[in-house]
Order: structure tokens, then C-alpha cells, then sequence
């Protein structure tokens, strides 16, 4: 199985583009294993205080291992990317930052560190004294190359990025769409947890080591993320993400595209309609990456289990 490592300098990548050079290539179906760094790419250490936060230097935010080059990827087909395993780091954090968050400029910085144990997360110096949160690693940053141009890190976009949408848990597959020769997928910034909206900008941070299995869907196109949810519900669901500057749209985005994936299921366009409305669930899932937010619509898959899954070709 081939390893990539995130400790390296040479693995990492600080801006999406279609010009960044493969560090790695795999073929579809390949499971391979990855060092995942935390967001501030190592910068972060478990004994930091808040005072120490000036240290950072946030243009090393969300560094990103990659890219992966896979074969006969081109554009108009799918990647599949579907989340294996992930086991998280021992410790985490999470942080206050004036600059970012719904509630930007309304507090000062505060620097929280996390003990991550094996199905549990609690704050170590006390504050949050008796509150342990369940633990629900997932990678927030999963994006292939755009299809032109330069995009920084923090604003997910059409082909993935940082959407830090806690649904793309473990045994999750993510749908991205291929822009370029190769697709060169990166992965970055896994949370341990993390409530929908990730209100104050950041997380659970925590490194990882996750097992990723590549594949490719052949001439079939698509515009926006998707995915498949094996995460937090208690039934299996598939989703659709819509990412836009404007809320409204990103919810429009994401409408529209849950009704194109549920013709999949040879419903037409009004039937989809009506079903995303009695029972879909559309929710926020990431609002603090500025300029862009994320909207999913999760439909559960037992609502389909009188019917059969056919993906139509472009």
C-alpha cells in the first residue's frame, strides 16, 4: 500500500491549482494511506497557551498533502473517494479567531486543547470541566484541482476544498468533479468533531492517519460535490452540497443538485422536488470559510429500498 507522508514539506501544497505537481499516483480502485497534518500544519503544539496563537502563521493554514495523480482520470468523469479508516491524533484543538467565525470581532482569541481518547473528546484545562464530546473524526478539506487559475485554501469551491462537512465521516464516499488530467486530489484539515456550521471557525483540529480508496466513474460529469453518508444519521443517506457567496443559492445549489442525483432512482424532476421536501433535510454545513458556504441536503437511502440505483451516463 503506498504512503504518503503529510510531515514533509515537499507532500504539502498551500494553493489549488491545476499546476501543482503530483506527489503521488494511484490507480482507480487503489486504497492508500495518508499523514494527515492539523490545520495550522503542525504549527499548533499540545502545550500551547492562547498567548502563543501570535506564532502562527496563517498563511500555512490547511496545508494540503497532494496532489495525487490518478490514472486515466479526465475531464468529465467522477472521483469516488471513499474514507476507509481514520484514526485521529491524541490531542486536539480549538480557537477563537477574531478575524473569522459568525460572531467575528465580538470576542478576543482563545486557544482551547482537546485529550482525544477512543470514542470521546474533553478539554483538558478545565473550562469546559464534565463536557465530553462524542467523537466523529472526518477530513474537512477533499478537493480535486480547479479547472483554471489560482484558489487559496480557506473558501471551498466547485471541486471540493475546505467544506468541513461533518457528513463525510468514516465509510463516507465523496463525489468530486474530475477539471483536469489526473483530477489531483488533495486532503486536508481532519477534525476529530465539529457541530454543522462550525460557527467559531474552527473544530476539533487534531492530525490523522485515514486509508483512502480512489476510484473512477467514467463520463459522468458533475458540477458540485456529492456524497454518500455512512455518518452521525442513523441510517445511511446520500447528499448533495451546493457552495455559493450567496446562502440562498448554496441552498438552491444543493436542491438541485439532490434532484439530479435522485433521478438516478428514475424519479422525475417533480417527484424529486416533492421528495426533498417531506423528506430531505438541508442544512448548513460550513458558513465561516469566507467568501464561500457550504449547504447539504441529505435524503436517507431507506426511503429507496423499493428501488433500483442506475447512475445515468453524460
Amino acid at each position: 500500500m503506498k504512503h504518503i507522508d503529510g510531515n514533509k514539506p515537499e507532500n504539502l501544497h498551500f494553493r489549488w491549482s491545476p499546476l501543482n505537481k503530483p506527489v503521488s499516483t494511484v490507480s482507480s480502485g487503489e486504497i492508500i494511506s495518508v499523514l494527515v497534518p492539523d490545520s495550522s500544519t503542525w504549527q499548533i503544539q499540545r502545550h500551547f497557551r492562547t498567548e502563543e496563537m501570535k506564532r502562527i502563521d496563517s498563511s500555512r493554514y490547511d496545508g494540503a498533502v497532494g496532489p495525487i495523480y490518478v490514472d486515466d482520470a479526465v475531464p468529465g468523469d467522477t472521483l469516488e473517494i471513499e474514507l476507509v479508516d481514520m484514526k485521529t491524533g491524541s490531542w486536539g484543538w480549538s480557537a477563537i479567531i477574531p478575524e473569522m467565525g459568525l460572531l467575528k470581532d465580538t470576542f478576543s482569541e482563545k486557544l482551547m486543547i482537546w485529550s482525544i481518547g477512543n470514542s470521546a473528546v474533553s478539554e483538558t484545562a478545565g473550562f469546559l470541566e464534565g463536557i465530553s464530546i462524542p467523537l466523529h473524526p472526518f477530513l474537512g478539506v477533499v478537493g480535486t484541482a480547479p479547472k483554471t487559475g489560482e484558489n487559496g485554501m480557506i473558501p471551498p469551491q466547485y471541486f471540493g476544498g475546505n467544506m468541513d462537512n461533518r457528513l463525510l465521516g468514516i465509510g463516507s464516499r465523496i463525489y468530486l468533479p474530475v477539471n483536469v488530467d489526473g483530477a489531483l486530489l488533495s486532503v486536508s484539515d481532519p477534525h476529530a468533531a465539529q457541530g454543522d456550521g462550525e460557527v467559531c471557525g474552527t473544530a476539533i483540529e487534531t492530525s490523522a492517519e485515514v486509508l483512502l480508496k480512489v476510484s473512477l466513474i467514467k463520463d459522468s460529469p458533475i458540477k458540485f460535490p456529492r456524497a454518500y453518508s455512512k455518518h452521525i444519521s442513523a441510517s445511511d443517506c446520500t447528499v448533495a452540497m451546493g457552495i455559493s457567496d450567496d446562502l440562498k443559492d448554496a441552498a438552491k445549489i444543493a436542491l438541485l443538485n439532490m434532484m439530479d442525483e435522485l433521478s438516478n432512482y428514475g424519479l422525475t424532476s417533480e417527484e424529486s422536488y416533492i421528495l426533498c421536501s417531506v423528506c430531505g433535510n438541508l442544512s448548513i454545513s460550513e458558513i465561516v470559510d469566507e467568501p464561500n458556504y457550504v449547504v447539504s441536503m441529505s435524503v436517507p437511502l431507506s426511503v429507496f429500498s423499493g428501488r433500483k440505483f442506475s447512475r445515468r451516463k453524460s
